[in-house]
């Protein structure tokens, strides 16, 4: 193993040739355009449907939450699919709060296909998204979840260069990394 020490004396381990192609150089970023595409559009799509529908957002917010988790905590009864822990969550911080919930996921699920699609943020749409799959998969929903929730992990893995066709390629330079920030800082003066 070739490894170096940094400044700081911290050992650094170099990325292997596929890890350093994927998630560092902008020569990957079509394949990463083209999931986040998807990805994105899976999203978006569902979420329009959910910011559209009085159930999820209008006059009867949190009705078609309520079922859902209804749903899975029928599924936890049964000794299914549903874990005791997630199912308790379930039952005593979502249900109660189904109509702020259902918000939350509405408008998060369109958030997150918009960032994707624009290559805005990429790495924190993706997280989010993934923990939405995460959620669902929590309460039992298998669906596209396992193929999305691997999709999104990809996509946090390769933040640095999954917005390159997109808003990223100037959004990331002008915010720069917390980690950086002081460095970009004395570039710029």
């Amino acid at each position: 193993m070739n490894t170096h020490k940094s400044p700081s004396g911290a050992i650094l381990v170099p990325d292997n040739p596929v890890s350093q192609f994927l998630f560092s150089n902008t020569k990957s970023a079509l394949i990463w355009l083209i999931v986040r595409l998807y990805l994105g559009y899976a999203w978006l799509t569902a979420g329009w449907k959910k910011v559209n529908s009085s159930a999820w957002v209008g006059d009867d917010a949190g009705a078609a939450l309520s079922g859902f988790v209804n749903g899975s905590l029928a599924k936890a009864a049964d000794g299914g699919d549903v874990t005791g822990w997630y199912a308790t969550f379930l039952e005593n911080a979502v249900l109660p709060n189904a109509k702020l919930f259902s918000y939350f996921v509405a408008f998060g699920e369109l958030l997150v296909g918009l960032g994707l699609i624009l290559g805005l943020l990429t790495g924190i749409a993706a997280f989010f998204g993934a923990i939405m799959n995460v959620s669902f998969l929590f309460a039992g929903t298998l669906s596209t979840n396992p193929l999305l929730f691997i999709l999104a992990t990809w996509l946090v893995l390769a933040w640095k260069v999954a917005g390159w066709y997109g808003l990223d390629r100037w959004a990331l330079p002008i915010l720069g990394t917390p980690w950086n920030r002081r460095g970009n800082r004395d570039k710029a003066a």
